[in-house]
């Protein structure tokens, strides 16, 4: 029987698979793989999606006007500087779409979010990977590959899986140095989370260059993961015309109402990431003390390049109840989650040392059977 036609860049992507329930003989769960915000939504946020709910029978309003209004203030832009989106990495998707052309590439590092190069598959455009070095971008190399069929270069700051941090004259400097009809996007879903105080937003940056946009989300730090909301900042130019790529009526009007709730609330909410950032700490300072290589993480999650034990200990962590992120051959990463589920992973990193009875990146003994990998949730 012959098949429907459909583009062979089909057959070669990779299936994207969400993070699998993992639990423990005891029936233990501690989800510690989607960089998801541990804590419930606040009442004011859940009263504003009960509110909304009940106009489901209505389309949402196709602008997010009074959302576009109120993120405006918050960043001090223009609304016409702001674009709202189904998640941060729909606005991603719409950068695709705006530069895809014949021969057309984006640079990007590697690894860094694993959606970049499947939607560069999908929009045909070739994906150009420059190795981290120091689990860092290489803004030198990547400088270098930018060239004339270069349309987009992706930054993610921090950088996921590894939560490093490019500084704010670093990113100054790599922005001035590309060409201006080359847009230049700033993934920043994790920068509600960031405390080096030399860091700052490459919204800064939008007023005196206009090929620049910067990305956040309300995924994270505002914890609506399940309501699909994002968000984008550039100059006016840019947003008219990424705007003519989304999907009409895209955003909710539940999402809506809770990003909107969640504006209202960002004290609160900040003062819930700086107890994340707290934990975060605490993680890590303990991972490290217990012999573990981790480098400095500005995100809400840590990470451990194991490389070929990376398999091995993601399905011991499993069998202990505990969900982390594993890249095969690579590392895992752990999200910050709460003190339970902290401790519930340490745990089993600290018996996991034991039992293997090597340093950690020593990938020359034996290690157990692989498991199955798990997805990364989009902004």
């Amino acid at each position: 029987m012959r098949r429907p036609r459909i583009r062979p860049v089909f057959d070669g992507l990779p299936a994207y698979l969400p993070s699998r329930p993992v639990r423990s003989a005891t029936g233990e769960f501690h989800p510690l793989a989607a960089n998801e915000s541990p804590r419930e939504p606040l009442s004011d946020i859940l009263a504003a999606v009960h509110g909304a709910a009940g106009t489901v029978n209505r389309y949402p309003d196709f602008h997010g006007t009074d959302l576009t209004a109120q993120l405006a203030r918050t960043h001090g832009v223009a609304e016409g500087q702001v674009a709202l989106g189904a998640g941060s990495i729909a606005l991603v998707q719409m950068l695709f779409q705006a530069v895809a052309e014949p021969q057309a590439e984006v640079v990007h590092a590697w690894r860094t979010f694993e959606l970049y190069p499947v939607l560069a598959d999908l929009a045909g455009v070739r994906s150009v990977r420059v190795p981290l070095v120091a689990e860092r971008h290489d803004l030198p190399a990547m400088a270098r590959h930018v060239g004339d069929r270069t349309r987009l270069v992706l930054l993610c700051n921090p950088n996921n899986p590894t939560g490093t941090l490019l500084d704010a004259e670093e990113l100054r400097a790599f922005v001035d140095r590309i060409p201006e009809d080359c847009l230049v996007a700033v993934d920043e879903a994790y920068f509600e989370y960031v405390r080096d105080p030399a860091a700052r937003s490459a919204i800064d940056l939008v007023a005196d260059h206009p090929n620049l946009v910067v990305l956040r989300t309300f995924s994270k730090a505002y914890g609506l993961a399940g309501l699909r909301i994002g968000y984008l900042i550039g100059s006016p130019y840019l947003v008219a015309q990424l705007r003519k790529a989304c999907l009409p009526y895209s955003l909710s009007s539940v999402a809506q109402a809770a990003a909107s709730a969640a504006l209202h609330h960002r004290k609160e909410l900040f003062a819930r990431a700086d107890d994340l950032v707290a934990e975060r700490t605490r993680v890590r300072g303990a991972l490290r003390a217990d012999g573990w290589d981790v480098p400095h993480s500005e995100a809400n999650f840590v990470w451990l390049r194991l490389g070929a034990a990376s398999t091995a200990f993601g399905e011991w962590c499993a069998a202990r109840g505990v969900a982390v992120r594993t890249f095969p051959e690579e590392g895992l990463r752990v999200s910050v989650g709460s003190p339970e589920d902290n401790d519930a992973f340490l745990a089993a990193a600290a018996g996991w040392r034991r039992k293997v009875r090597a340093p950690v990146g020593d990938h020359s003994r034996p290690v157990p059977d692989r498991p199955a990998a798990s997805g990364d949730p989009a902004s």
